[in-house]
This record gives structure tokens, C-alpha cells and sequence, in this order.
């Protein structure tokens, strides 16, 4: 029998948006790729009240489309991911929210923000200097790192949607705990982060389910559905 993996697609979807045209391919892709049955689902942010919905999932996508309808919702679906070493993969706001979610909850900074959503506190996510809404740019990821290894490569071309990143400000104080910083732009510019002790706790700036629109595998998406189903 076909193993089954149910995953959490948990954002605001918009039929408009290219990251959430490309993830179903993404997955159907991964899909026959493993000969697994993946079965996703999507949770809108303003249903999850309550960590008990996310229970009965093996994996779970914090995808783009930021700001959410509940931030609340995202930010307990990361956490819960994160803290109950469920596989999780962000992407875009996914990324951006679990950079909060981990300066909050990890790191102690309690004022820890969004520039897009907070006007006061830290806000280790702050305005790009250049806007990557629909642009591609270079990948170096870090050798050794769960990014590294899942690509084979330790570089990529990945596309973005997106008006904001980590606050540079704030990288030395990123990397003094156990999160790594495992993929970087051309300029050095965080773009991947990960959690080594994790089962796959893996985020990105940019959407590497784009790829499914050219009728390729994504890496992460292979490697996530991957672990969840060797549960």
C-alpha cells in the first residue's frame, strides 16, 4: 500500500498568486517523484486557533502570502512545527514569520516584529533594500547543511515575491543560537535558514515551489514530503 503524508498548507490562499499555482504542482510532482500519496490541505490562518488542527498532519508549509489574515494562527503553526519536530518548510512569508517566531519564542526577544505588520520592538524583519517582487537572483548555500545536501549543490536560481527580509542588524545575534543561516544572496543577504536538530525544519526567502511551473522538482518540497513519510 502507497504511504499516505497529509500536509498542512497553512496561508491565505489567492488564486492569483504564482507561489499558490505552483505549490498543488509542487506536491504532485513530489508526488509521483516518491510514489507517495500526498494529500495537502489548506488552513487559512483565521482557522487555527488552537494547535489541536495541526495534529493529525505530517508535515507543515507556512506558505507565501504574508501578511495573514491572522498572524496569530501563523505564528502558532511554526511554532508548533518547530517545537514537536514536525517537518516544516517556509517559504517567503513562511520564512520571514519563522525568523519572528524563533527571536520570540527562542531567543527571548518578546518585542521581536514584521516591519510590514509593527511599528515598534526589534524588527528582525525589516524592508529589502531592492524590492525581489517577481525577480530570480543567485543562491550560495553553506556546505554541510540540510540545503546543501538536499540540492546536491551548494548553489541555485530561485525566484521571489517578496518586499522583505532579515534586518542585518540582526544576524551576529541570529547566529549565536542553534538556528544556522544556510543559504545566502550574491551579497550576502540571508536567504535560508534551518534548524540542524530538527527532523527538516528548513525556510526560505525565496519559493523554490516555482520550480513546478517549469515541470521541476523542488528540493526542499521532495526532501520534506520525503521525511514526513518516514515519519
Amino acid at each position: 500500500m502507497k504511504a499516505q503524508v497529509r500536509i498542512a498548507l497553512v496561508g491565505d490562499y489567492t488564486p492569483q498568486a504564482v507561489a499558490h499555482q505552483a505549490i498543488p504542482v509542487a506536491l504532485q510532482l513530489t508526488a509521483a517523484h516518491l510514489d507517495i500519496d500526498v494529500q495537502p490541505q489548506w488552513l487559512p490562518t483565521d482557522t487555527l486557533t488552537s494547535p489541536d488542527v495541526l495534529h493529525d498532519f505530517d508535515a507543515i508549509w507556512v506558505v507565501p502570502g504574508s501578511p495573514y489574515r491572522h498572524d496569530d494562527g501563523a505564528f502558532m503553526a511554526i511554532r508548533h512545527a518547530r517545537e514537536n519536530d514536525v517537518p516544516f518548510l517556509g517559504s517567503c512569508g513562511g520564512f520571514q514569520y519563522a525568523i519572528v517566531e524563533y527571536a520570540r519564542n527562542v531567543m527571548g526577544w518578546h518585542d521581536a516584529g514584521h516591519a510590514e505588520t509593527d511599528s515598534g520592538g526589534r524588527l528582525v524583519i525589516a524592508p529589502l533594500s531592492c524590492s525581489l517582487v517577481e525577480k530570480t537572483g543567485d543562491i550560495v548555500f553553506q556546505p554541510d547543511t540540510r540545503a546543501a545536501r538536499v540540492y546536491g549543490s551548494l548553489n541555485t536560481h530561485e525566484g521571489y515575491h517578496c518586499n522583505f527580509g532579515v534586518n542585518p542588524e540582526f544576524v551576529v545575534d541570529l547566529q549565536r543560537f542553534p538556528l544556522i543561516i544556510s543559504g545566502h544572496d550574491t551579497e550576502g543577504d540571508v536567504r535560508a535558514i534551518e534548524l540542524p536538530a530538527h527532523r527538516f525544519y528548513v525556510a526560505t526567502l525565496f519559493q523554490s515551489e516555482r520550480a513546478a511551473l517549469r515541470g521541476e522538482l523542488s528540493p526542499l518540497v521532495v526532501e520534506l514530503v520525503k521525511t514526513a513519510a518516514n515519519g
